[in-house]
Parts: C-alpha cells; sequence; structure tokens
C-alpha cells in the first residue's frame, strides 16, 4: 500500500479513504499481503486527474461504479463483425476534457445503454470516431449531451429501417451480390436524401 501511495502521489491515509469509498478495486492478497497492480495505480491517476477537473468524490464514485459495470468492448463491437466505422480508445481524462461538466454518471451511462462505450481494462472505447467527435462538437455548441444522446437513440432506430431496407433489397433483388458493395451506395443515397430533407426543414423555418 506505501508503495502504490508513493507512485501515485498521495497519502497512504487518502488511499485508505479511497478504498474505503469503493473508489479502487480490493487488492489481490496472497495470505496476509495485499498485492496492487498497474490498474490501481491507473485508477488513482485517474481520480487525481478528475479532481483537478472539478469532479467532486460522490460524481467520481458513480462514474467508477458506471465505468465497471459497463459492456465489454467485444461484446460492444462484435467479435469479427465487419465495421466502417474507427474505434478510440478513451480514459475517463479525455471524456473530461471532451465533455466537462457533462461527462456525468448518467450520461455515461446512457452511452453505454446505446452502445456508443464498452470498457476495456482500464480504458473506455467509443465505438466511432466520427460519432464521437460529433457529439462533443454538438456540446461545446451548447447542446446538454443528454439531449444528444436522446437524438443518437432516435436516429439509431431510423437508422436501423433504413438499414432493413436496402439489405432486403439486397436479398430480394440480387441475393449473390456482396453486400459490402451496397455500404456505399446505401450511404450516398441516406446522406443525399439528409441533405435535402435538411434543406426543406430549413426552407420552413421561419
Amino acid at each position: 500500500m506505501e508503495e502504490l501511495a508513493d507512485l501515485a502521489g498521495i497519502t497512504v491515509r487518502t488511499l485508505r479513504f479511497y478504498r474505503e469509498r469503493k473508489l479502487i478495486p480490493p487488492p489481490r492478497r496472497e495470505g496476509r499481503i495485499a498485492w496492487y497492480g498497474d490498474h490501481h495505480l491507473a485508477r488513482l491517476r485517474t481520480i487525481s486527474a478528475l479532481l483537478e477537473r472539478g469532479h467532486t468524490l460522490n460524481g467520481i464514485a458513480e462514474l467508477a461504479e458506471a465505468f465497471d459495470h459497463g459492456r465489454d468492448v467485444a461484446d460492444l463491437l462484435g467479435l469479427g463483425a465487419p465495421t466502417e466505422e474507427t474505434p478510440v480508445r478513451l480514459t475517463p481524462e479525455d471524456l473530461a476534457d471532451r465533455f466537462g461538466p457533462e461527462a456525468t454518471p448518467e450520461n455515461l451511462a446512457a452511452s453505454m445503454d446505446l452502445g456508443y462505450l464498452g470498457t476495456d481494462g482500464e480504458q473506455i472505447v467509443h465505438i466511432s470516431r466520427s460519432l464521437l467527435e460529433a457529439s462533443s462538437t454538438l456540446v461545446q455548441a451548447g447542446i446538454p449531451l443528454s439531449a444528444v444522446l436522446a437524438a443518437g437513440k432516435q436516429v439509431r432506430a431510423h437508422a436501423d429501417a433504413l438499414a432493413e431496407i436496402f439489405t432486403d433489397m439486397l436479398l430480394t433483388h440480387a441475393p449473390t451480390t456482396d453486400p459490402a458493395h451496397l455500404r456505399p451506395l446505401a450511404r450516398r443515397v441516406v446522406e443525399s436524401e439528409l441533405s435535402l430533407a435538411l434543406d426543406r426543414r430549413m426552407r420552413q423555418e421561419p
């Protein structure tokens, strides 16, 4: 414990307090010896970084709980599933830097439920760099992250319906065609239709 506290730049008393608050997982025990590892040190450094960014210990404890019970990234992304999206590995500090006070336990849990975030050891993985950057840009523009996530949930439902339309069309009329050839065409149609829909919507606004 003394060695861990020294490496983390905190006192043993503070470390004991963090353990009591369940901010760090328990050590591995061999008889009367408690062994701490790199993941404990990473968690302590995360706590210090989040405290410096203005997060409270209660908030950090809630974040840690959501983080520890998050979905595994392998389950989130699907083993061997093809994708054109680029996953992004993040730390809790990265999320705090991107989303500021909007990086709350509630929003983190909502992101995990939506399938945007998964966990991999001490890291968080976002399933899509483009979605991550779009979300952070919207939040920086003043839109609450909860509203962004709610909109994302609605868009997900429509996107699933669109994907079903294209795959059904392919299976019905071109069952021997490689589905990979459909992806760029489907994306082009959806992007163009969305652009036209935004034009129509903006013309209707006073």
